[in-house]
């Protein structure tokens, strides 16, 4: 084959390995969840409120069995997603409405309560879940691991008589409540995510919701 033949393979299989490239990043960005804004009006000096679920399944979309979060809006409206806008430099209240079933944790570290302030489960003071010791086991944690940020959910009850199986959950449905604070850095991008393999039917439970933004992890996208 002559040398120019040779350059026209070269080219082409580099065209065909650039389209891929673009292929692969236009899909991830049209599958990336939305971004709920807690920094439009907010003032300096002032905390953020939000107030996320965990749900057993999500109920709808491409994976309507997976275990979720969703994030309410600053507009009260419930969005499926685990990327935030955060202001630096401020402290953010959380609250977590917890639906699903627990289990023993394979790692106890994660039953403790880290770097927060003012933690709680239901109203009464939290700092440490014994999920070998406790009824119901912990259903998954939240996470913010550049920060030393980890909070254990306590599970429902197995055996409750009121689950939630499609999202968003109401209230009304059997739940747990943990609260707790914490202050964002300066600037910049971190990931968060549960550290309880919760991916049934992957390898360890690590898979699925567990590697996917919208369902199990997310970022603060910190800005100034």
């Amino acid at each position: 084959m002559s040398r120019t033949g040779r350059l026209g393979i070269v080219f082409a299989l580099f065209a065909v390995a650039v389209g891929l490239v673009v292929f692969a990043v236009m899909a991830f960005l049209r599958s990336s969840p939305p971004t709920v804004d807690f920094t439009s009006g907010h003032q300096a000096g002032q905390p953020v409120d939000m107030t996320v679920q965990t749900v057993p399944s999500i109920g709808f979309g491409i994976h309507p069995t997976w275990v979720s979060y969703l994030t309410k809006a600053p507009d009260g409206q419930w969005v499926h997603t685990t990327l935030w806008d955060l202001p630096a430099h401020t402290r953010v209240n959380v609250t977590i409405d917890q639906y699903d079933s627990g289990s023993p944790l394979r790692n106890q570290q994660f039953g403790l309560v880290q770097g927060t302030t003012d933690a709680s489960l239901n109203a009464k003071p939290l700092s440490l879940i014994d999920s070998n010791g406790s009824a119901n086991g912990v259903g998954h944690t939240f996470t913010i691991p550049a920060l030393g940020v980890s909070v254990p959910l306590y599970g429902i009850s197995g055996d409750a008589k009121n689950p939630c199986s499609v999202a968003p959950c109401a209230t009304s449905y059997d739940h747990n409540v943990i609260q707790f604070s914490f202050t964002t850095p300066g600037p910049g991008q971190y990931p968060w995510q549960c550290f309880v393999p919760c991916g049934l039917g992957y390898l360890y439970g690590n898979g699925g919701p567990m590697q996917t933004l919208g369902y199990m992890g997310g970022f603060l996208k910190v800005t100034a």
